[in-house]
Protein backbone atom coordinates (compact mmCIF):
# COMPACT_ATOMS: atom_id res chain seq x y z
CA UNK A 1 0.00 0.00 0.00
CA UNK A 2 2.76 2.32 0.81
CA UNK A 3 4.22 1.25 -2.46
CA UNK A 4 1.25 1.85 -4.41
CA UNK A 5 0.80 5.88 -2.09
CA UNK A 6 4.64 6.23 -3.62
CA UNK A 7 4.12 5.29 -7.18
CA UNK A 8 0.98 8.05 -7.04
CA UNK A 9 3.10 10.76 -5.56
CA UNK A 10 5.79 10.73 -8.01
CA UNK A 11 3.22 10.10 -11.14
CA UNK A 12 1.53 13.76 -9.39
CA UNK A 13 4.15 15.25 -8.84
CA UNK A 14 5.74 14.40 -12.89
CA UNK A 15 2.11 15.75 -14.13
CA UNK A 16 2.86 18.90 -11.98
CA UNK A 17 5.75 19.20 -14.16
CA UNK A 18 4.83 18.57 -17.26
CA UNK A 19 2.04 21.10 -16.88
CA UNK A 20 4.53 23.49 -15.75
CA UNK A 21 6.67 23.08 -18.76
CA UNK A 22 3.86 23.39 -21.14
CA UNK A 23 2.77 26.54 -19.80
CA UNK A 24 6.23 28.14 -20.22
CA UNK A 25 6.42 26.86 -23.72
CA UNK A 26 3.15 28.35 -25.06
CA UNK A 27 2.98 32.20 -26.52
CA UNK A 28 0.76 33.48 -24.31
CA UNK A 29 3.30 33.78 -22.09
CA UNK A 30 5.93 35.04 -23.89
CA UNK A 31 3.73 37.39 -24.57
CA UNK A 32 3.13 38.73 -21.29
CA UNK A 33 6.85 38.44 -20.43
CA UNK A 34 7.86 40.61 -23.32
CA UNK A 35 4.92 43.30 -22.38
CA UNK A 36 6.05 43.44 -18.37
CA UNK A 37 10.12 43.73 -20.30
CA UNK A 38 8.62 46.43 -22.23
CA UNK A 39 6.91 48.16 -19.99
CA UNK A 40 9.84 48.52 -17.83
CA UNK A 41 12.13 49.34 -20.49
CA UNK A 42 9.52 52.30 -21.86
CA UNK A 43 9.52 53.23 -17.72
CA UNK A 44 13.22 53.43 -17.77
CA UNK A 45 12.93 55.67 -20.75
CA UNK A 46 10.45 57.76 -20.07
CA UNK A 47 12.04 58.59 -16.71
CA UNK A 48 15.61 59.03 -18.49
CA UNK A 49 14.21 61.47 -20.93
CA UNK A 50 12.01 63.20 -17.90
CA UNK A 51 15.63 63.66 -16.15
CA UNK A 52 17.29 65.19 -19.60
CA UNK A 53 14.29 67.16 -20.34
CA UNK A 54 14.60 68.95 -16.21
CA UNK A 55 18.50 69.39 -16.97
CA UNK A 56 17.89 70.64 -20.60
CA UNK A 57 15.24 73.29 -19.25
CA UNK A 58 17.28 74.21 -16.12
CA UNK A 59 20.12 74.83 -18.96
CA UNK A 60 17.86 76.83 -21.04
CA UNK A 61 16.73 78.39 -18.19
CA UNK A 62 20.47 79.84 -17.51
CA UNK A 63 21.59 79.77 -20.78
CA UNK A 64 18.28 82.68 -21.23
CA UNK A 65 19.38 84.30 -18.20
CA UNK A 66 22.73 85.10 -19.16
CA UNK A 67 21.86 85.99 -22.69
CA UNK A 68 19.23 88.54 -20.71
CA UNK A 69 21.79 89.43 -18.64
CA UNK A 70 24.00 90.07 -21.70
CA UNK A 71 21.29 91.96 -23.67
CA UNK A 72 20.71 94.23 -20.69
CA UNK A 73 24.29 95.17 -19.67
CA UNK A 74 24.50 95.97 -23.45
CA UNK A 75 21.56 97.96 -23.91
CA UNK A 76 22.59 99.91 -20.69
CA UNK A 77 25.87 100.41 -22.05
CA UNK A 78 24.86 101.87 -25.30
CA UNK A 79 21.95 103.94 -23.57
CA UNK A 80 25.18 105.44 -20.97
CA UNK A 81 26.46 105.92 -24.32
CA UNK A 82 23.61 107.55 -26.45
CA UNK A 83 22.38 111.23 -26.07
CA UNK A 84 19.02 111.53 -24.15
CA UNK A 85 16.25 112.57 -27.10
CA UNK A 86 13.83 115.41 -26.31
CA UNK A 87 10.84 115.50 -28.53
CA UNK A 88 11.21 118.40 -30.93
CA UNK A 89 9.18 121.26 -30.38
CA UNK A 90 6.36 122.05 -32.60
CA UNK A 91 6.90 125.04 -34.66
CA UNK A 92 5.70 128.27 -33.47
CA UNK A 93 2.86 129.71 -35.16
CA UNK A 94 3.71 132.99 -37.42
CA UNK A 95 1.01 136.14 -36.28
CA UNK A 96 -0.56 135.58 -39.87
CA UNK A 97 -1.08 131.97 -39.33
CA UNK A 98 -2.75 132.37 -35.73
CA UNK A 99 -5.12 135.23 -37.45
CA UNK A 100 -6.30 132.54 -40.12
CA UNK A 101 -4.99 134.65 -42.80
CA UNK A 102 -3.66 131.73 -45.17
CA UNK A 103 -7.05 130.27 -45.26
CA UNK A 104 -7.63 132.86 -47.55
CA UNK A 105 -7.15 131.45 -50.68
CA UNK A 106 -6.39 132.54 -54.48
CA UNK A 107 -6.27 131.83 -58.28
CA UNK A 108 -2.63 131.74 -58.15
CA UNK A 109 -2.76 129.41 -55.19
CA UNK A 110 -0.13 131.92 -53.70
CA UNK A 111 1.94 130.16 -49.95
CA UNK A 112 1.84 133.94 -48.40
CA UNK A 113 -1.16 134.72 -46.70
CA UNK A 114 -0.33 138.48 -47.92
CA UNK A 115 0.13 139.77 -51.20
CA UNK A 116 -0.01 143.00 -53.13
CA UNK A 117 1.15 143.76 -56.93
CA UNK A 118 1.19 147.29 -58.08
CA UNK A 119 1.61 149.01 -61.73
CA UNK A 120 4.47 151.01 -60.22
CA UNK A 121 4.00 153.42 -62.92
CA UNK A 122 -0.29 153.53 -63.16
CA UNK A 123 -0.55 152.50 -59.19
CA UNK A 124 -3.03 150.10 -60.63
CA UNK A 125 -3.33 147.56 -58.46
CA UNK A 126 -3.14 144.03 -60.17
CA UNK A 127 -3.40 141.32 -57.20
CA UNK A 128 -3.98 141.85 -53.39
CA UNK A 129 -4.88 139.73 -50.49
CA UNK A 130 -5.03 140.25 -46.68
CA UNK A 131 -2.60 143.40 -47.96
CA UNK A 132 -3.94 146.05 -45.18
CA UNK A 133 -3.38 142.91 -42.60
CA UNK A 134 -0.41 144.79 -40.05
CA UNK A 135 2.25 141.53 -39.50
CA UNK A 136 5.97 141.55 -37.90
CA UNK A 137 8.26 142.28 -41.04
CA UNK A 138 11.51 140.52 -39.70
CA UNK A 139 14.32 141.66 -42.11
CA UNK A 140 11.97 144.11 -44.48
CA UNK A 141 13.03 146.77 -41.79
CA UNK A 142 16.31 147.16 -42.81
CA UNK A 143 14.74 148.77 -46.42
CA UNK A 144 13.56 151.38 -44.00
CA UNK A 145 17.09 151.20 -42.27
CA UNK A 146 19.18 152.36 -45.60
CA UNK A 147 17.08 154.73 -46.90
CA UNK A 148 17.94 156.95 -43.66
CA UNK A 149 21.26 156.37 -43.56
CA UNK A 150 21.58 156.88 -47.61
CA UNK A 151 19.34 160.43 -47.30
CA UNK A 152 21.60 161.46 -43.86
CA UNK A 153 24.52 161.73 -46.75
CA UNK A 154 26.93 160.58 -44.30
CA UNK A 155 30.68 159.47 -44.97
CA UNK A 156 30.14 155.80 -46.15
CA UNK A 157 33.84 155.58 -45.82
CA UNK A 158 33.87 156.40 -42.01
CA UNK A 159 35.17 153.13 -40.01
CA UNK A 160 32.72 151.75 -37.71
CA UNK A 161 33.33 148.81 -35.33
CA UNK A 162 30.88 146.08 -33.71
CA UNK A 163 30.33 146.35 -30.29
CA UNK A 164 29.04 143.85 -28.04
CA UNK A 165 25.69 146.41 -28.25
CA UNK A 166 25.48 145.15 -31.73
CA UNK A 167 24.85 141.27 -30.85
CA UNK A 168 21.84 140.03 -30.92
CA UNK A 169 20.11 138.88 -27.59
CA UNK A 170 16.89 138.28 -28.49
CA UNK A 171 16.81 135.57 -31.31
CA UNK A 172 20.31 134.38 -30.79
CA UNK A 173 21.16 134.88 -34.16
CA UNK A 174 24.68 134.67 -35.35
CA UNK A 175 27.25 136.44 -37.59
CA UNK A 176 30.29 136.32 -39.24
CA UNK A 177 31.20 139.89 -37.92
CA UNK A 178 32.56 139.62 -34.22
CA UNK A 179 32.80 141.70 -31.79
CA UNK A 180 35.96 144.17 -32.73
CA UNK A 181 35.24 143.62 -36.94
CA UNK A 182 35.60 147.39 -38.30
CA UNK A 183 34.66 148.33 -41.81
CA UNK A 184 33.21 150.86 -43.69
CA UNK A 185 29.61 152.62 -42.97
CA UNK A 186 29.32 151.79 -46.99
CA UNK A 187 30.39 147.91 -46.29
CA UNK A 188 27.96 147.72 -43.12
CA UNK A 189 25.27 149.10 -45.76
CA UNK A 190 26.22 146.74 -48.79
CA UNK A 191 25.54 143.51 -46.33
CA UNK A 192 22.75 144.91 -44.47
CA UNK A 193 20.72 145.42 -47.86
CA UNK A 194 22.25 142.37 -49.96
CA UNK A 195 22.85 139.47 -47.56
CA UNK A 196 20.72 140.86 -44.40
CA UNK A 197 23.62 141.32 -41.69
CA UNK A 198 22.23 141.75 -38.50
CA UNK A 199 25.05 143.45 -36.69
CA UNK A 200 25.44 145.76 -39.80
CA UNK A 201 21.98 147.03 -39.28
CA UNK A 202 22.48 147.52 -35.99
CA UNK A 203 25.96 149.40 -35.79
CA UNK A 204 24.16 151.74 -38.19
CA UNK A 205 21.56 153.04 -36.29
CA UNK A 206 23.78 152.42 -33.35
CA UNK A 207 26.08 155.31 -34.87
CA UNK A 208 23.50 157.23 -36.34
CA UNK A 209 23.67 160.90 -35.02
CA UNK A 210 21.75 160.85 -31.63
CA UNK A 211 22.31 157.37 -31.05
CA UNK A 212 20.12 154.25 -31.16
CA UNK A 213 17.18 155.48 -30.03
CA UNK A 214 17.31 158.87 -32.35
CA UNK A 215 17.66 156.55 -35.36
CA UNK A 216 14.59 154.37 -34.28
CA UNK A 217 12.54 157.71 -33.59
CA UNK A 218 13.47 158.73 -37.44
CA UNK A 219 12.53 155.54 -38.68
CA UNK A 220 8.66 155.93 -37.80
CA UNK A 221 8.49 159.92 -38.42
CA UNK A 222 9.63 158.78 -42.03
CA UNK A 223 6.83 156.24 -41.87
CA UNK A 224 4.29 159.01 -41.29
CA UNK A 225 6.02 161.40 -43.90
CA UNK A 226 5.29 158.57 -46.36
CA UNK A 227 1.70 157.96 -45.03
CA UNK A 228 2.34 154.26 -43.91
CA UNK A 229 0.05 155.07 -41.17
CA UNK A 230 -0.33 151.14 -40.57
CA UNK A 231 3.46 151.00 -39.90
CA UNK A 232 5.55 150.78 -36.61
CA UNK A 233 9.37 150.57 -35.74
CA UNK A 234 11.25 149.42 -32.32
CA UNK A 235 14.82 148.50 -33.80
CA UNK A 236 16.21 148.71 -37.28
CA UNK A 237 17.36 144.31 -38.01
CA UNK A 238 13.88 143.40 -37.70
CA UNK A 239 14.33 140.45 -34.90
CA UNK A 240 12.15 142.14 -33.28
CA UNK A 241 8.32 140.83 -33.59
CA UNK A 242 7.13 144.34 -32.79
CA UNK A 243 8.46 145.73 -36.00
CA UNK A 244 5.03 145.44 -38.30
CA UNK A 245 3.45 146.75 -41.19
CA UNK A 246 1.08 146.08 -43.94
CA UNK A 247 1.67 145.27 -47.93
CA UNK A 248 -0.33 148.42 -48.60
CA UNK A 249 2.36 150.61 -46.92
CA UNK A 250 5.04 148.51 -47.65
CA UNK A 251 4.75 148.78 -51.22
CA UNK A 252 4.86 152.59 -50.51
CA UNK A 253 8.65 151.79 -49.01
CA UNK A 254 9.59 150.02 -51.86
CA UNK A 255 8.61 152.60 -54.35
CA UNK A 256 10.13 155.31 -52.37
CA UNK A 257 13.67 153.39 -51.88
CA UNK A 258 13.50 152.13 -56.04
CA UNK A 259 14.22 156.18 -55.95
CA UNK A 260 17.26 156.30 -54.50
CA UNK A 261 20.33 154.39 -56.70
CA UNK A 262 22.70 153.47 -53.83
CA UNK A 263 19.60 151.25 -52.34
CA UNK A 264 18.96 149.62 -56.17
CA UNK A 265 22.57 148.56 -56.41
CA UNK A 266 23.65 147.66 -53.09
CA UNK A 267 20.31 145.69 -53.22
CA UNK A 268 20.13 144.05 -56.06
CA UNK A 269 24.16 142.81 -55.90
CA UNK A 270 24.33 139.12 -56.39
CA UNK A 271 27.45 138.72 -53.83
CA UNK A 272 30.18 140.96 -52.04
CA UNK A 273 33.43 140.16 -49.97
CA UNK A 274 34.89 142.67 -47.49
CA UNK A 275 38.00 142.23 -45.65
CA UNK A 276 37.93 141.64 -42.23
CA UNK A 277 41.11 142.04 -40.43
CA UNK A 278 43.23 139.30 -41.95
CA UNK A 279 40.30 137.77 -43.59
CA UNK A 280 38.02 138.02 -46.48
CA UNK A 281 34.47 137.21 -45.85
CA UNK A 282 32.12 136.32 -49.36
CA UNK A 283 29.05 137.06 -48.90
CA UNK A 284 25.71 135.88 -51.18
CA UNK A 285 22.09 138.04 -51.93
CA UNK A 286 19.32 135.96 -49.50
CA UNK A 287 17.56 136.59 -52.61
CA UNK A 288 18.72 134.05 -55.38
CA UNK A 289 16.42 135.63 -58.07
CA UNK A 290 18.73 138.48 -58.61
CA UNK A 291 21.13 135.87 -60.38
CA UNK A 292 18.15 134.74 -62.75
CA UNK A 293 18.21 136.13 -66.25
CA UNK A 294 14.76 135.85 -66.00
CA UNK A 295 14.22 138.50 -63.89
CA UNK A 296 14.96 142.11 -64.20
CA UNK A 297 14.99 143.01 -60.91
CA UNK A 298 15.45 147.13 -59.82
CA UNK A 299 15.08 146.65 -56.15
CA UNK A 300 14.74 143.83 -53.38
CA UNK A 301 14.97 142.87 -49.92
CA UNK A 302 13.83 139.12 -48.09
CA UNK A 303 12.94 138.38 -44.62
CA UNK A 304 12.27 136.22 -42.17
CA UNK A 305 11.82 135.72 -38.66
CA UNK A 306 9.18 133.02 -37.17
CA UNK A 307 6.18 135.46 -35.82
CA UNK A 308 6.74 136.82 -39.97
CA UNK A 309 6.67 133.77 -41.76
CA UNK A 310 9.11 134.12 -45.42
CA UNK A 311 8.80 137.77 -46.68
CA UNK A 312 9.69 139.33 -49.38
CA UNK A 313 9.52 143.18 -51.54
CA UNK A 314 10.52 143.55 -55.05
CA UNK A 315 10.60 146.08 -57.89
CA UNK A 316 11.02 144.18 -61.38
CA UNK A 317 9.89 144.93 -64.68
CA UNK A 318 7.62 141.92 -65.99
CA UNK A 319 6.26 142.04 -69.68
CA UNK A 320 7.39 145.52 -70.23
CA UNK A 321 5.87 146.55 -66.74
CA UNK A 322 7.35 148.37 -63.49
CA UNK A 323 5.99 146.31 -61.00
CA UNK A 324 6.09 146.21 -57.24
CA UNK A 325 5.29 142.96 -55.24
CA UNK A 326 4.89 142.47 -51.87
CA UNK A 327 4.77 138.80 -50.12
CA UNK A 328 4.24 138.63 -46.78
CA UNK A 329 4.12 135.60 -44.26
CA UNK A 330 5.11 132.42 -46.87
CA UNK A 331 4.88 129.08 -45.31
CA UNK A 332 8.10 127.35 -47.05
CA UNK A 333 11.59 128.04 -47.02
CA UNK A 334 11.20 128.85 -50.84
CA UNK A 335 7.77 129.67 -50.90
CA UNK A 336 7.68 133.52 -51.60
CA UNK A 337 10.31 133.02 -54.67
CA UNK A 338 7.64 130.96 -55.74
CA UNK A 339 5.16 133.46 -55.28
CA UNK A 340 7.02 135.87 -57.29
CA UNK A 341 7.73 133.04 -59.82
CA UNK A 342 3.56 132.69 -60.46
CA UNK A 343 2.44 136.13 -60.34
CA UNK A 344 5.49 136.72 -63.54
CA UNK A 345 3.79 133.84 -65.29
CA UNK A 346 0.82 135.17 -64.51
CA UNK A 347 1.16 138.96 -65.80
CA UNK A 348 3.00 137.45 -68.65
CA UNK A 349 0.33 136.00 -69.80
CA UNK A 350 -2.27 138.81 -69.32
CA UNK A 351 -3.52 140.30 -72.82
CA UNK A 352 -1.53 143.73 -72.63
CA UNK A 353 -4.01 146.29 -71.81
CA UNK A 354 -6.25 144.23 -69.91
CA UNK A 355 -6.93 144.79 -66.54
CA UNK A 356 -7.72 142.06 -64.42
CA UNK A 357 -7.45 142.70 -60.88
CA UNK A 358 -7.89 140.50 -57.91
CA UNK A 359 -8.49 141.34 -54.38
CA UNK A 360 -8.66 138.97 -51.59
CA UNK A 361 -9.67 139.01 -48.04
CA UNK A 362 -10.32 141.96 -45.40
CA UNK A 363 -7.89 143.71 -43.02
CA UNK A 364 -7.19 141.42 -40.31
CA UNK A 365 -6.77 143.09 -37.08
CA UNK A 366 -3.72 145.26 -36.11
CA UNK A 367 -1.40 143.11 -33.28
Amino acid sequence: MHAQFRIASRLSRALALLAVGVALASPGVHAAERKHAATKKHSTTVAVKRTASKHHQHHASKLAHKTASAKSTRLSARSAKAPIRVAAEPARLSFGQQAGLHAVSDPLDLKSSVALVIDQDTKEVLLSKNDHAVLPIASLTKLMTGLLISEAHLSMDEPITITQDDVDTEKGSGSRLTVGATLSRGELLHLALMSSENRAAHALGRTFPGGLAAFVQRMNVKAKLLGMTETRYVEPTGLSSNNQSSAHDLATLVNVAHGDPRLRELSTSPSYEVAVGQRVLHYNNTNRLVKSPAWDIGLQKTGYISEAGRCLVMQAQVAGRKLIMVFLDSAGKFSRLGDAERVRSWVEKMHPGSKVTMHLGAAAPKS
